[in-house]
């Protein structure tokens, strides 16, 4: 049995004092630590740094990806949108692995995973590894993660993500941007571009405001049924903003400036959103009349710098059309 210390959440262990250690970059090829070493890090809920291992990871065990960025900062909306980082900065994402939502409630969200370096180890291509996993250990992590904290309210890294991270303040984001250039996250001309482009936009939302907002008091709905695979084109911006309320939100949910850049185009919908935790509380929603698009995700234009999460939006179905079955890539894709 654990006792309370050992259930205290377990911290990384400082590998900046160890002479051999050194950060992983963006293209590197790692493999997913054994269930018994992820196992150790963890604390007696799953989590380590606050940061939980989930069970959607397990399949992941034992196999190889490349780094696709390390993870200087990210964002929380709530209350409003704030930088934020690791308390270790010693988390990367893995190529395009996203959460299936399988352990919490058939979540559809699909967010990015968060993988903790102390979960990875680096890959020598001149070296081929065999491990065999041993069931037990695989059934002891299954049985450690913890998934809900009470009823209808689930712990994920997205519920848990204001724990595990600690605010950056303003005068520390400039030199995010440019740790950011060093380990190859971005190159120099992409991290002025972005600065340009959040100060055009801050500007603008100062003056204009910071999101679209219509007239209605009670706004409409439509449900088109539409499936993945479907083909939609994004209506007009004069068509969405006369189904919104004077927050920019049909039935509660928020019409971004981001998505604004999407109107005309054309794409096919990855899934309905039917159900999704809440990331402020953890509790499980239930959208009506909703999906994601197939590679149509935030831009972050008010964060300096940009975010890393590529947070998928949701569309009403209101706010889409039909067009059929067209072969090929999106306009998205191909600009």
């Amino acid at each position: 049995m654990e006792t309370k210390a050992e259930n205290v959440s377990r911290r990384a262990p400082d590998k900046k004092n160890t002479p051999s250690w050194s950060p992983l970059k963006r293209g590197e090829q790692v493999e997913v630590r054994g269930a018994a070493e992820i196992l150790a890090t963890l604390d007696g809920e799953g989590v380590l740094d606050d940061l939980p291992f989930m069970p959607e990871m397990i399949p992941f065990i034992g196999k190889r990806f490349t780094v696709s960025r390390r993870i200087e900062k990210t964002c929380l909306d709530y209350p409003s949108q704030t930088f934020r980082r690791f308390q270790h900065n010693d988390v990367v994402f893995l190529e395009a692995l996203r959460c299936s939502g399988e352990a919490h409630g058939a979540c559809q969200r699909g967010c990015m995973i968060f993988w903790k370096e102390a979960w990875l180890r680096r890959v020598d291509d001149a070296e081929e590894t065999v491990r065999v996993e041993q069931q037990d250990a695989l059934s002891i992590l299954e049985s450690r993660l913890k998934t809900r904290a009470q009823g209808d309210v689930f712990i994920c890294q997205s519920s848990r993500l204001e724990r595990a991270t600690e605010h950056i303040p303003p005068v520390d984001r400039v030199m995010v941007s440019v740790t950011e250039i060093r380990n190859g996250n971005r190159k120099v001309f992409e991290v002025l571009g972005m600065f340009v482009r959040t100060a055009f936009w801050k500007m603008r939302g100062k003056l204009l405001g910071t999101h679209p907002k219509g007239t209605l008091g009670k706004t409409p709905t439509e449900a088109v049924n539409l499936q993945p695979g479907d083909w939609v084109e994004v209506k007009s911006y004069e068509e969405i903003y006369t189904t919104l309320d004077a927050r920019g939100r049909n039935r509660g949910m928020k019409f971004d400036l981001d998505m604004r850049f999407f109107c005309g185009e054309r794409h096919r919908v990855s899934r309905r959103l039917d159900r999704m935790i809440r990331e402020d509380t953890g509790e499980m929603l239930h959208p009506q009349n909703t999906v994601l698009l197939d590679g149509v995700n935030c831009q972050c234009i008010f964060a300096t710098g940009g975010c890393p999460r590529a947070e998928a939006f949701y569309w009403r179905e209101i706010w889409l059309k039909r067009v059929g079955d067209l072969p090929g890539q999106t306009d998205h894709d191909r600009s």
